[in-house]
């Protein structure tokens, strides 16, 4: 995902950018090649500056300026080590003779932070194999060169082509996260059906392979298409077996007036299957509008009140403001009266080109120790993500207010360097998945050389 790259991520490199509260750090600054700014050897007056207090001269109680004196080296560079106090962020502005040279944006976070490095995916995306238009694995690598961390491929119906993305890439040691999932829809029940949309993300087995269906009519029912672990993987029903089991549940459930019984008792099916797989159950943009809105406003009111999912999808897949203006607006309601659920944005893509007007609207930043299946979850689970809107121009984000504030520091200092990285890695796995035996060994052998350099990165610019 490419956001506008601040000239002074282009003439110097600050490192590290992150710290730990009550940490003393050493902050290096180093000159790029750009516009001379500060002369070798030559001492500077360093002001760091608290963004939350205020001027000390104004708001003396608040106001946090601290002055000292530092010198460049022999290449104009600083090296110097300081100790933050709170989770904010800081400016380091330098003086000479009275006059601003610069200031250099970081950021402190506290202590549940440390270790916790920002993540960018998305948890619901589409390929040839339902209804999207480029193939799994190169829905993965065109969103690694747009600077993606992790992504899912979450086809209609389907959960093996995940595994097809995964296992076309298991013998190149690239440092994107391919999550599997599957978009659930299931059957309908005597006549009655459930429309509303749930994404099985990092699930271990098939919610849709559950029963007789697509899935199993493309693929059949061997463990190796439905699951990617082989014990405690629950059988194909037929649909006789599967009608009667939810038609069993709705029986016992009640439910208020104005909401089905079936699809409500299906939804809360779906969801127990998810998270018995070991996965993040999210509820899908119910204002997509399809034709009118995909889930009645009555019943999603009763699922922010019993929160049978794991995350919302606040953002998704459309710029029409009735789809994620609302759900926005929605989110923060529920939580002005007390409710708090987990997150997420997804793109909800249905092609991974540009000429897709909607292929980068949206993303998930998740602050987790590893880019990993278990660790994404558990963050997500445990609140630490936050939803990146890019339909406009200039981002917008959506969640907890420490989390936008952090989110939008990343996006501006951090992401721009991080992209460039992804750039080339994205492009090497689509020539190793779509080139000649020639191309791809040579793409192979490229990924092999650039692997590593992202984890180097982050260990670069976070102070954990």
């Amino acid at each position: 995902m490419a956001y506008k790259k601040d000239d002074r991520l282009n003439n110097f490199d600050v490192y590290p950018k992150v710290f730990v509260a009550g940490k003393e750090s050493e902050i290096h600054i180093r000159p790029l090649g750009g516009r001379t700014l500060f002369q070798p050897d030559t001492e500077y007056k360093l002001v760091i500056c608290a963004l939350d207090g205020g001027k000390p001269k104004d708001f003396p109680a608040t106001g946090d300026f601290r002055e000292r004196m530092v010198k460049t080296d022999e290449t104009g560079s600083f090296c110097f080590t300081h100790t933050f106090d709170k989770e904010q962020a800081y400016y380091l502005r330098f003086f000479d003779n009275g006059k601003r040279v610069e200031q250099f944006p970081v950021y402190c976070v506290a202590e549940d932070l440390s270790g916790r490095y920002p993540f960018l995916g998305d948890l619901h995306m589409h390929t040839t194999l339902s209804d999207g238009r480029q193939t799994p694995e190169v829905v993965a690598a065109n969103y690694r060169k747009y600077g993606y961390d992790f992504t899912v491929i979450s086809d209609h119906e389907r959960y093996y082509p995940s595994i097809r993305a995964i296992e076309k890439y298991k013998d190149a040691p690239i440092e994107m996260a391919i999550i599997p999932g599957e978009e659930v829809h299931m059957p309908e029940v005597y006549g009655e059906y459930n429309d509303v949309h749930i994404v099985n993300f990092g699930g271990e087995f098939s919610v849709n392979a559950l029963v007789e269906g697509t899935q199993t009519a493309e693929v059949g029912r061997e463990l190796s298409t439905r699951a990617i672990r082989t014990e405690n993987v629950p059988d194909v029903m037929t649909r006789e077996e599967y009608q009667a089991t939810i038609h069993a549940l709705a029986e016992k459930t009640e439910t208020p007036e104005g909401v089905d019984v079936l699809p409500w008792t299906l939804c809360c099916w779906v969801f127990n299957q998810i998270r018995a797989g070991n996965g993040l159950g999210i509820f899908a943009h119910p204002n997509w509008i399809s034709n009118v809105f995909q889930v009645p406003e009555k019943f999603t009111d009763y699922m922010m009140e019993q929160q049978p999912f794991d995350a919302f999808e606040v953002l998704g897949g459309e710029s029409y403001y009735e789809q994620n203006g609302f759900q926005t607006a929605r989110y923060y309601e529920e939580r002005a009266k007390g409710r708090r659920f987990p997150i997420v944005g997804s793109t909800d893509s249905h092609s991974s080109y540009e000429s897709n007007r909607n292929a980068f609207i949206c993303a998930t930043i998740v602050f987790s120790p590893e880019n990993e299946r278990k660790a994404l979850i558990a963050a997500i689970k445990d609140f630490y993500s936050v939803a990146v809107d890019t339909i406009s121009a200039e981002f917008r984000l959506v969640g907890e207010a420490r989390f936008i504030r952090y989110g939008d520091y990343l996006l501006k200092n951090y992401f721009p360097l991080h992209d460039e990285l992804c750039y080339e890695e994205g492009r090497l796995m689509k020539q190793y998945v779509t080139g000649t035996q020639e191309e791809r060994m040579e793409a192979l052998a490229g990924i092999v050389f650039l692997s590593g350099r992202m984890k180097k990165l982050r260990e670069k610019y976070f102070d954990f």
